[in-house]
C-alpha cells in the first residue's frame, strides 16, 4: 500500500465530510441512539464545520490518502484544553490535542493507522512548541484504546462528551513528545 499524508486543504472538506460520516459512528458505543450520531454528523463534521477547521490557525488538519483518495485523517488542536477537568488530569504542559483521528475501516489492521499517528506526532512535536499531547477517547472503544496505548499514550483520567441524549465517557490519554 502506498500512502501519501498532506495538510488538509479547502477542497479537501467535502471528502473529510463523507469520510467522518462513515467513520464516527464506528467509535461510538453501542449505547448512542443513531438519531445523536446523525445530528451530531450533519452538524459538527458538515463540509462547513471541515472549511472552518481548515482555516483555523490553531488547528492542523492531515489527510492519509492511497493513489489519491482519503482515507483518513488526523485533527490537531494547539493551546490548552478548554475543560478545565482535562487540564487538572495532564502532566505535560505545553501540550496539544489530538482532537480526531479516524481511518476508513477498509483499511483497518493495515499500517496506515500507525503511518499517520507518527505523522501527527511528527508535526506536533516539530511544528509546535507542545511538549505533551492528549486525546479523549470513547472508554467502551477498546480498539482505539489498545492502539492509542501502543503509540506510547497513557491513561491519565477521564472527561465527559455529550452526544445527543447521552453523556458518554472518556478516558484522557497523554504522552510525551520529547525524544528521550
Amino acid at each position: 500500500m502506498t500512502v501519501s499524508i498532506d495538510h488538509a486543504t479547502a477542497n479537501d472538506a467535502g471528502q473529510l465530510a463523507i469520510l467522518a460520516g462513515i467513520t464516527f459512528p464506528l467509535a461510538c458505543p453501542p449505547t448512542s441512539h443513531p438519531e445523536d450520531i446523525r445530528q451530531y454528523v450533519a452538524t459538527e463534521l458538515s463540509e462547513q464545520r471541515f472549511a472552518q477547521h481548515i482555516a483555523d490557525p490553531t488547528k492542523i488538519l492531515l489527510c492519509l490518502r492511497e493513489d489519491g483518495h482519503l482515507l483518513g485523517w488526523s485533527m490537531l488542536v494547539e493551546g490548552l484544553p478548554q475543560d478545565e477537568h482535562v487540564r487538572s488530569c495532564l502532566s505535560i504542559f505545553p501540550t496539544i490535542e489530538l482532537s480526531k483521528f479516524y481511518l476508513h475501516p477498509s483499511h483497518h489492521g493495515q499500517g496506515a493507522a500507525s503511518q499517520l499517528m507518527q505523522a501527527s506526532l511528527d508535526i506536533a512535536a516539530m511544528g509546535n512548541d507542545a511538549h505533551g499531547m492528549w486525546l479523549g477517547t470513547n472508554d467502551q472503544n477498546a480498539r482505539a484504546i489498545r492502539f492509542y496505548e501502543k503509540h506510547g499514550f497513557t491513561k491519565v483520567g477521564t472527561k465527559t462528551f455529550k452526544l445527543g441524549r447521552n453523556v458518554e465517557s472518556d478516558f484522557v490519554l497523554e504522552r510525551s513528545l520529547l525524544v528521550a
